[in-house]
C-alpha cells in the first residue's frame, strides 16, 4: 500500500482526506497535535504522528524517526492550517512558515518520495474582479485583502522556492458539508427564523462540498504539472439568498425574517467581535478579515483548469451538499 500523510487530520477537511484514503487502500498516517479531538479518526487502520511544525529541530527529529522506522511518505496532503488567529503575525507563523518548514524538512530528510499536495484558498486572489461579471482564473493575479489569504499565497511562493520539492495547489472555494461548523451557525439562524446577509450591492458566491474538494486532492497526487495551482468549486455561481433559501427547505422551516444589512454594520461587528477576542484570547468568527471576505461581491471561480487537467467533476450541486449537510447535522444531533 501506498503511504500517505495528511497533516491537519483532525479537522473538518483533514478527517474527511483520511476516511477517503483508507477508502483507497492508503497507508494512513494522521498528523495530529496532542491536544487534538479524535471523534472523526477512530478507524483502527489509522496510524498517528505529531509533528512539531512550529519547531524545526523537533520536526527534523520527528520525521527522521519515522523515516528510519518505517520509510518515507509516498504522498502528503498538507490540510493543517489557521482560519482564525487573534494577530496576523499567527497567521504567517502557522499558515506560511509551518508549511515552508514541513515541506523543505520532508524534502532535504528524503522523507518524502512523491508529491506533496498543498490546500490553500480562493482567498489568495482577494478582490481585484470586485466589478467584473468574470470568473477568477489561475492566471489572474492574486492580490489578497486578508492576512489569512497573504499568510496562503506566501506559503504557496515559498513552496515553489524549494528545489526538488514536487508539489500541487488546490485552491478551494468556501468549503461546506458535515463537520463544518461556520456555514452549521446559518442553519442554527435559520432554525430561528433569522437570515442575515450583508451588503446592499448584489453578490455572487460560490461553494465547493467537502467530498467534491476530497476528490481533487486524489486526483492531484497524480495528475499536473509541479507549481499547478487549480482553482474549485462546484463550477456555479449564486446570488446571496441561494445558500440560506436552501438550508430553509431541507430544515422545512417555514416564515423566515430576511435580514439585510448594510456593510458598516458588519464592520463594526467585526471590530467589536476582534477587540473581544483580545479580551478572551479566544480568536473569534467575526474579524477583520471576515469582513474583507464578507463584503466581496464576486466570489466567480473558473474550475475549467481543474476540469481539463485533473479531471475533476463536481459531483455536488449546492442543493444536493445542504440536503446532505442538513441530513447529517440532525443526526449528530447538532440540531
Amino acid at each position: 500500500m501506498p503511504s500517505i500523510l495528511i497533516t491537519g487530520a483532525s479537522g473538518f477537511i483533514g478527517s474527511f482526506i483520511v476516511e477517503e484514503a483508507l477508502a483507497q487502500g492508503f497507508e494512513v498516517w494522521a498528523a495530529v497535535r496532542s491536544t487534538s479531538s479524535r471523534q472523526y479518526l477512530t478507524d483502527a487502520r489509522i496510524r498517528f504522528i505529531t509533528l512539531s511544525l512550529g519547531d524545526e529541530a523537533a520536526l527534523r527529529r520527528e520525521v527522521a524517526d519515522h523515516v528510519a522506522a518505517h520509510g518515507p511518505w509516498q504522498y502528503v496532503v498538507h490540510a493543517a492550517g489557521a482560519t482564525k488567529c487573534l494577530s496576523k503575525a499567527d497567521f504567517f507563523r502557522t499558515n506560511t512558515e509551518g508549511t515552508e518548514r514541513l515541506a523543505r524538512v520532508l524534502t532535504e530528510s528524503g522523507a518524502l518520495k512523491g508529491r506533496m499536495v498543498f490546500i490553500s484558498s480562493l482567498s489568495v486572489m482577494g478582490a481585484p474582479h470586485e466589478g467584473s461579471k468574470q470568473a477568477i482564473t489561475e492566471r489572474d493575479t492574486p492580490h489578497p485583502n486578508t492576512a489569512y489569504g497573504r499568510s496562503k499565497l506566501e506559503a504557496e511562493q515559498r513552496l515553489a522556492a524549494i528545489a526538488g520539492l514536487d508539489y500541487v495547489v488546490l485552491r478551494p472555494t468556501g468549503v461546506y458539508g458535515p463537520r463544518e461548523r461556520d456555514y452549521f451557525l446559518m442553519a442554527k439562524s435559520i432554525c430561528r427564523h433569522i437570515d442575515t446577509s450583508v451588503g446592499l450591492r448584489p453578490q455572487r458566491l460560490t461553494f465547493i462540498y467537502v467530498l467534491d474538494l476530497v476528490q481533487a486532492v486524489f486526483l492531484a497526487l497524480t495528475r499536473g504539472e509541479r507549481g499547478d495551482v487549480f482553482h474549485l468549486s462546484d463550477g456555479r455561481d449564486y446570488n446571496q439568498r441561494a445558500y440560506s433559501d436552501l438550508l430553509q427547505k431541507a430544515l422545512g422551516v417555514r416564515g423566515v425574517w430576511h435580514l439585510r444589512l448594510p456593510l458598516w454594520v458588519l464592520r463594526v461587528a467585526c471590530f467589536a467581535g476582534e477587540t473581544m477576542a483580545h479580551v478572551t484570547h479566544k480568536p473569534s468568527t467575526l474579524n477583520n478579515d471576515k469582513y474583507h471576505i464578507m463584503k466581496q461581491r464576486n466570489w466567480r471561480c473558473d474550475i475549467s483548469h481543474a476540469e481539463s487537467v485533473l479531471g475533476y467533476r463536481p459531483r455536488y450541486t449546492l442543493a444536493l451538499g445542504v440536503s446532505e449537510s442538513v441530513a447529517w447535522y440532525k443526526k449528530a444531533q447538532w440540531l
